[in-house]
């Protein structure tokens, strides 16, 4: 699939870690999102119903890392992709999760992942 639907650089707090300090005080979470969507549809028609709404999605994904206390980011990483994969449009995510500065000289750490719609039922 040729067309993309993507958050870049979605920046929250979240509790993510397995430090004694990552586990009660919130750290900065970079999230970036790529979705394989047709995305022919809403180009001819120019409705929001036909289209994923990425606003919606990127306020989902906030609220997810935000509420939630992962030890790793390759969980949260899933958690993220498993909701982006609820709209059957999307036939398969990317899905990056980073924590900045969470290692010394480095800018950022973190992991991608790529999740199918076959994956979902996984």
């Amino acid at each position: 699939m040729a067309d993309h639907v993507f958050i870049r650089d979605l920046l929250v707090r979240a509790i993510i870690g397995v430090n004694p300090d990552e586990r009660k005080n919130r750290q900065d979470v970079l999230i970036n999102v790529t979705l394989d969507v047709d995305t022919r549809a809403a180009g001819a028609s120019d409705n929001l119903q036909d289209a994923v709404d990425y606003s919606a999605l990127a306020r989902q994904i906030t609220a997810l890392a935000e509420q939630s206390s992962y030890y790793l980011v390759e969980a949260l990483a899933e958690a993220i992709a498993r909701a982006c994969l609820q709209d059957t449009r999307v036939a398969q995510v990317r899905v990056r999760v980073e924590k900045p500065g969470a290692v010394r000289f480095a800018r950022s750490v973190g992991v991608e992942i790529l999740r199918a719609r076959t994956d979902a039922a996984q």
